[in-house]
């Protein structure tokens, strides 16, 4: 089951995370309390709770301070997930308000993932993505130009991740997550 994990501030209309999430049958968006203020106890709180709750396999579909949520989940709520598709994770270092959720985890995850990062993304520099891969045993592509892989950088329905994610969801029969046309 596809769980859209939106970072900092929400993925909103046009987003790639918004527009997935109505396209994918049975897909699950995690909702914060609040956006703005972020928490990570809270956000990996409700986070696990979600992943607990869905029907496995899960497959995490993270988006900047959401990958980074998605990398604290508990050792027990990161076994029911499958896989995950990673995309621009957030450098808390970077910005005070995002600060709760240094440092970051650096041992390898327990599920196949795929980090997607760009050479220009504002947020977090390509070479800390890469390093984010490597010590969570992701698959790595950096993207030149891409900015933070959101609507302001100009993607939108963004066709390559969709190709990504339906490769990390193949071994659960993504022909039948697809919703008909």
């Amino acid at each position: 089951m596809p769980l859209v994990v939106p970072g900092w501030k929400d993925s909103g209309p046009g987003h790639w995370q918004t527009l997935w999430a109505e396209r994918l049958a049975g897909a699950r968006r995690v909702v914060q309390q609040d956006w703005m203020n972020p928490s990570r106890d809270e956000w990996v709180a409700t986070l696990e709770r979600e992943v607990l709750q869905s029907p496995a396999p899960v497959v995490i579909v993270a988006h900047s301070l959401g990958c980074i949520a998605a990398v604290h989940l508990p050792a027990h709520a990161a076994r029911r997930v499958q896989a995950a598709l990673l995309v621009a994770p957030a450098d808390p270092e970077r910005r005070a308000v995002l600060h709760a959720f240094a440092p970051v985890p650096c041992q390898r995850l327990p599920y196949r993932s795929i980090v997607v990062a760009s050479s220009n993304d504002p947020y977090c520099p390509a070479r800390l993505a890469g390093a984010y891969a490597r010590a969570w045993g992701s698959e790595f592509l950096r993207l030149p130009d891409a900015g933070h892989i959101n609507v302001d950088s100009g993607h939108g329905e963004w066709p390559l991740g969709f190709a990504l994610l339906q490769s990390l969801m193949a071994p659960c029969e993504s022909r039948n997550w697809a919703r008909a046309a």
